[in-house]
């Protein structure tokens, strides 16, 4: 039940003052900061604003409310790799859809097959994605590196417009390039507006934290891991489309921040007595390579992987656990279960100097 109201919330549901009412009663009995999963849903732009408003007036009527947001649009990616793309509930790549892909490749290039899959109809199919495999408008290439702010004229939609052919024929041929690793990026909430403002707005909200990486569902579909190396180079270095973040305000909205909301006072920052987890970054050299797919899971199961290269040395509780991006083999971290005190008074003074108002 909680993921659902959970999920009618984030999306401005139709019922949305007593599915809030609910979780304000849940979070007073909790003795914990209730958090929620916020989006700017792209059918309703500004219903977040209005769940935004309900969680201010709960916390000023002494609740412990807040949300977490991703930095970046909230998007899918297509590949025949994948779990879906523009033409898997066409008939006729049905009938070779089991195909190992370098025979499905083959296939595809065929000029008959081709035409063939281009003039169908998408089959009956009763989810959600099969509302999504057409809209090139808002249907991106995953480029080298992957631009996750991409510009209205460089939708698969617009391409195919200025060649002057259709969208699905434009992204049928890109889908078999690159030995069939080929993505296309369609973002659904977080990017009504075409840009990444209401991404920065909601990091700049007092009651949200970073969070709803994606990284335990939809292994063939998203890939949201790599968001903090996307805050730390785009947001920080790389934006040239709006504002951009400063570096302390990215590494404490990654460390301080998210520590203190799930009660870890004891890490987040570097001072005497806290736990020293830290990454050290080559910082002019960090990027994001393109997601990939890996078949790393048991019984060879799929899975979207993103790599990034910049970062010198990941310590955990004083001992490197990776050099480069490769393993050292060292395994020092432990379960933690419960909330974490903060560390001696000196130490824990440094933390409350470094909170300006954040939940928690």
């Amino acid at each position: 039940m909680a993921s659902c109201r959970w999920r009618s919330i984030s999306r401005g549901g139709h019922d949305l003052d007593s599915e809030f009412a609910l979780l304000e009663r849940v979070a007073r009995g909790a003795d914990r900061t209730m958090s929620l999963p916020i989006a700017q849903m792209h059918a309703n732009p500004d219903g977040w604003r209005a769940i935004m408003a309900r969680i201010e007036q709960a916390n000023a009527r002494g609740g412990r409310m807040g949300a977490q947001a991703l930095p970046r649009g909230i998007g899918l990616l297509f590949g025949l790799d994948l779990s879906a793309h523009p033409f898997f509930l066409r008939p006729s790549y049905r009938q070779i859809a089991d195909l190992p892909i370098a025979e499905r490749l083959a296939r595809l290039r065929d000029p008959q097959l081709r035409a063939r899959i281009l003039s169908e109809q998408d089959i009956a199919y009763p989810f959600p994605i099969a509302q999504s495999i057409g809209q090139f408008e808002w249907m991106f290439e995953v480029g080298s590196p992957f631009h996750y702010e991409p510009l209205p004229e460089e939708s698969i939609a617009a391409r195919a417009l200025a060649r002057g052919e259709a969208a699905d024929a434009l992204a049928y041929d890109l889908l078999l390039d690159h030995g069939g690793q080929a993505a296309l990026y369609m973002p659904f909430a977080n990017y009504a507006n075409r840009n990444l403002d209401t991404a920065l707005e909601m990091f700049r909200h007092p009651d949200i934290v970073l969070g709803l990486g994606d990284g335990g569902a939809h292994y063939g579909l998203i890939c949201d891991a790599s968001y903090s190396t996307f805050l730390l180079s785009y947001w920080t270095r790389d934006r040239t489309r709006g504002e951009r973040l400063t570096v302390p305000e990215a590494i404490r909205a990654l460390c301080h921040d998210t520590a203190r909301l799930v009660g870890l006072e004891d890490r987040g920052v570097i001072a005497t007595g806290y736990n020293a987890d830290i990454n050290i970054i080559d910082y002019a050299n960090l990027q994001l390579a393109p997601p990939r797919v890996a078949f790393d899971l048991p019984e060879q199961g799929r899975r979207l992987t993103q790599r990034a290269s910049g970062y010198v040395a990941t310590i955990v509780n004083g001992t490197v656990v990776y050099r480069h991006g490769e393993a050292t083999g060292a395994l020092p971290g432990t379960v933690v279960r419960g909330r974490r005190g903060a560390p001696p008074a000196a130490a824990a003074r440094a933390l409350a100097s470094a909170s300006d108002g954040k939940i928690g």
